[in-house]
Order: C-alpha cells, then structure tokens, then sequence
C-alpha cells in the first residue's frame, strides 16, 4: 500500500459521493459546537459589591458578551466602592474598543467593540472619575 493509498476513499465512500453528485447535492454535517460557540450573549449582572466585577470582566474580556450590569446593590451600599467600580468597567471597556452606558438610575450596559450602543435621552455615557488633581 502506498502512501497516497491513505488518502483514496474506500469503494463504498466512492459510491456514496457519485450517488450525492448525481442527486445534485451534497449533505454537510450541521450539528458542529462551532454555531453555539459564536453565538452573542447577553448577560445580567449583579454588583453587589467591589469583588462582583470580576466575572463581569471576564465575561467582557471573552469579546462574546453584552453585560447588563444592576448596580442599585453597590450603590445603596458604598459609592466610593461603586466609583471604583465603574472606573475599572469602563478601563477595560475601553482596552477591548467597547463600549459603556448607564440607562435609568440602577444599570449599566457593557458591550463588545462589535456592538453599539444606542445613545438617547434614557441613556449616558459613562465618564470616568478623574483623579485629584488631573483633568480630563
């Protein structure tokens, strides 16, 4: 047996694929993992504390997510962990070309660089805090 030999179908393969062309078509394999894999999520969140943004920048950070993020928690709870908060969001949001906007008073949106955002008057953009003594 040769080394090209490997790589020739069997008789039967053969008789298979002169059957599909004669029919005029040939049959693919769908049930791939690859359709679920590329599919966009978008996922809810909640802050309820500093710790809590961690998997919402792991998520971002995966490029296939749009979080939606609930801060009433964190704000009801520390605005200064809260600020801290959103500065690191929009950090990252910003590393990964996405883009951050809060809509009514209790959350916030996070998307992909694949995706916009839809500004109106419901919704803000999300400015970082600035530092003492700095500027934007």
């Amino acid at each position: 047996m040769g080394f090209l030999e490997i790589f020739k179908p069997s008789k039967e393969e053969e008789e298979k694929i002169e059957a599909d062309v004669e029919e005029g078509y040939v049959e693919l394999d769908t049930d791939s993992d690859e359709e679920i894999r590329s599919k966009i999520i978008v996922r809810p969140f909640v802050m309820n504390d500093f710790e809590s943004i961690k998997p919402i920048l792991d998520s971002l950070r995966e490029g296939k997510t749009i979080a939606l993020v609930n801060i009433r928690p964190l704000k009801d709870k520390d605005l200064v962990e809260l600020k801290r908060a959103i500065n690191k969001l929009k950090k990252t949001t910003d590393a990964i070309d996405g883009e951050i906007a809060g809509f009514g008073e209790d959350y916030i949106v996070v998307a992909p660089s694949f995706a916009q955002i839809y500004r109106s008057k419901e919704t803000t953009e999300v400015k970082s805090e600035p530092k003492e003594g700095m500027q934007e």
